[in-house]
């Protein structure tokens, strides 16, 4: 029988309260529907873009797929963007499959089509707005076993302040991908899963998105409007362990957030890129994770180290503020102010490192952010200080200014 993920089980947590915390050998309790007057909704983006959203397909013919022998390796990939107006269609959270995938892999007592029901602020194939500068491109990792609709709050408010984004759906990874011909698969390797092989398998992924983004003919067509000078990866748990793999693979990965991911890839290298590390409170220097002391010693370029007071593992996705909604957290901070700070602190870092605009936000401790803690660690003796550089390109003349669920093992 399947153990629960955290991201997965912090679902079940904010939505089910004592129920999420049934034992693996038990028979799955059964859940009370949520009131039929609560409809999970996202919160909605802050920027001043309509939001965007086209699904791909992306086959890579030259890549054995890692996981599966006899297959080629095949992503889908959501690309949020800018748009100029709504089209007609809102644009769903997951499909019929991937919800029942993902709730029934890991026993989760709920209707097995609850996470269609999920409002989004995106609509699908909107046309992309006509900006004077072409959109810096963030590409999302999610977490190992999860749907990369998992971190689309987090798309949508990128997307609204005029990136593109791209949401990786690494195939074999996640409980629940559906492709074009209908046929949806599973977590091939969520029960014995090779972390270090993760982290590879993953940034050549990211290469292979960007190849099929921005080169000559690109997967979308409205390709040439993203910008493939200004790339950055930002990754929750497997996801953000794969930011460090990403970054030393391809030189167009210009800077990475990893969002409570323990380092599970072993790196002897420097990494001379930016770098966010953003965490749950456990997650600070001399914590129980010892990857994150042994990962900031290695990065030789812009860095900050992040936690936040009251959140848990599943805290900078999704799961945060649906779980909120239906009176039932999944953390001790509220999910809504899960998510506001989350999508400040990632929002603010992509502008600084790829838009070169200032971001006071990440200098220090701010009255806005109380929650959020900095932290520093003293160098151990023999150790060389290690000087922060801003590594900010210079700012693009041309660039719009815009206005105004956790148990488990997978990390």
């Amino acid at each position: 029988m399947r153990r629960r993920l955290p991201a997965v089980a912090a679902l079940a947590a904010a939505l089910l309260g004592p129920l999420a915390a049934t034992p693996a050998h038990a028979a799955p309790a059964q859940a009370p529907p949520p009131p039929a007057s609560v409809t999970p909704r996202l919160p909605a983006p802050g920027g001043p873009h309509p939001v965007g959203l086209t699904t791909l397909h992306l086959q890579d013919q030259g890549r054995p797929d890692p996981w599966v022998p006899g297959e080629r390796r095949e992503l889908m990939v959501s690309l949020w963007y800018p748009a100029a107006k709504p089209s007609g269609t809102r644009a769903p959270y997951m499909t019929a499959a991937e919800s029942t995938a993902y709730l029934t892999a890991n026993e989760i007592p709920l209707p097995p089509d609850t996470l269609t029901t999920v409002v989004t602020h995106s609509t699908v194939d909107a046309p992309p707005a006509r900006t004077r500068a072409k959109f810096p491109l963030v590409v999302l990792s999610p977490g190992f076993g999860m749907p990369r609709a998992t971190l689309t709050g987090l798309a949508e408010e990128l997307a609204s302040r005029g990136y593109a984004v791209a949401a990786v759906g690494h195939n074999h990874e996640a409980d629940g991908i559906t492709f074009p011909d209908g046929h949806t698969t599973g977590c091939a390797v969520c029960d014995d899963p090779d972390y270090p092989k993760v982290g590879d398998v993953r940034a050549a992924d990211v290469s292979f998105v960007l190849d099929e983004l921005t080169g000559a003919r690109p997967a979308w067509r409205h390709g040439r409007l993203v910008d493939g000078g200004r790339v950055a990866m930002v990754g929750h748990s497997a996801g953000g362990f794969s930011t460090i793999p990403a970054l030393l693979r391809d030189p167009r990965v210009k800077a990475g957030v990893n969002m409570d991911g323990n380092f599970r890839y072993p790196n002897d290298k420097p990494v001379p890129r930016p770098v966010l590390m953003l965490g749950k409170p456990s997650h600070v220097p001399g914590g129980p994770d010892p990857t994150w002391d042994r990962t900031w010693k290695q990065l030789t370029g812009w860095k900050r180290w992040l936690s936040v007071d009251g959140t848990e593992h599943g805290s900078f996705t999704d799961t945060a503020p649906l779980g909120g909604q239906v009176g039932i957290p999944g953390q001790d901070l509220d999910g809504e102010r899960c998510a506001a700070l989350t999508r400040a602190y990632v929002t603010a870092f992509a502008d600084r490192h790829l838009r070169g605009r200032s971001a006071p936000l990440l200098d220090g401790p701010s009255a806005r952010y109380p929650e959020v803690r900095f932290h520093q660690p003293a160098p151990e003796r023999g150790d060389q200080p290690v000087a922060e550089r801003g590594d900010r390109p210079a700012p693009d003349a041309r660039e719009p200014v815009p206005g105004g669920l956790v148990t488990g093992v997978r990390r």
